[in-house]
Order: structure tokens, then sequence, then C-alpha cells
């Protein structure tokens, strides 16, 4: 009897979904690009507390890989860069929002059962 290869990392969408979004600040970016619209790096960084300088640019770079947002560099001095969400990026708040009201909803009993378990 022949055996069933689980999904390869290259052929499994959820890992690649969740090695995107299951870092610390991918759906902050995302979430405050949707929330105030086209913005430039310096109001990111100001609206996505405690994140590097570094840290947002390697973010910003990923999502723009994936195709999530969008960046525009204006031909100007001083130079100036804006990033917007993609209709991709937008195709993705109706799951960011449920996520988030369904954390909203949990938050506190899942606190009181992380404290029960220290006991």
């Amino acid at each position: 009897m022949e055996k069933t290869a689980h999904p390869t990392y290259a052929h499994c969408p959820i890992r690649h979904i969740v090695d995107r979004f299951g870092d610390k600040w991918s759906l902050l970016v995302l979430y405050n690009l949707h929330t105030s619209g086209c913005l430039r790096f310096s109001e990111i960084h100001r609206r996505t507390a405690d994140i590097s300088q570094k840290m947002l640019t390697s973010t910003l770079r990923k999502l723009e890989q994936d195709g999530l947002l969008s960046r525009k560099v204006y031909p100007e001095v001083p130079p100036r860069v804006e990033y917007a969400l993609t209709p991709r990026g937008e195709s993705l708040m109706p799951h960011l929002t449920a996520l988030i009201g369904w954390a909203e909803e949990n938050f506190d009993a899942i606190l009181e059962d992380r404290e029960r378990e220290k006991i």
C-alpha cells in the first residue's frame, strides 16, 4: 500500500500564511493601513508602537513582495514614499476584523485561564 505524502512546505498554503502573519508586526501594519489609508513610513512607524525602523522596513518589504501593499515613490526632494493596501490586502480585511472581534470578545477569559494555569 502506497503512503500518501503530507503536503510539503512549498505546497501548503496555510504554512505560508502562518509564516507571514504569525510574526509580531504584519497584521498590525496591514490594519493600520486599512484604518488610515495611504501612509508614509514615518506615519506607519508612529502608529505601530514599539516597532524598530529596521523591523518596519523588513515587514513592509515582505508585505509588498506578497502583493498585500503597494509602495509609491514620488520624485521629490526630499523623497516621499507612501504605502497603501492593494486589492489583495483589502481582501484580507474582513478576515482580520473578524479575528480582532473574536480577540476582543475572548481576551478577558483567555487572561483568566492563563492566570488559573499559573497556580
